[in-house]
């Protein structure tokens, strides 16, 4: 399945990958699995 281009902006804004490339971000996946959330959401 191909992915749209509003999908793909936003899997490259809100995706494992991208927060895992920021302190900010790292900081919010570890956040979310303190509260045992999903870590991303399914697009």
């Amino acid at each position: 399945m191909k992915i749209r281009n509003s999908n793909k902006k936003r899997a490259k804004t809100t995706g494992f990958r991208y927060r895992m490339k920021t302190k900010g971000g790292r900081k919010v996946l570890r956040r979310h699995r303190k509260i045992g959330r999903q870590l991303t959401p399914k697009g």
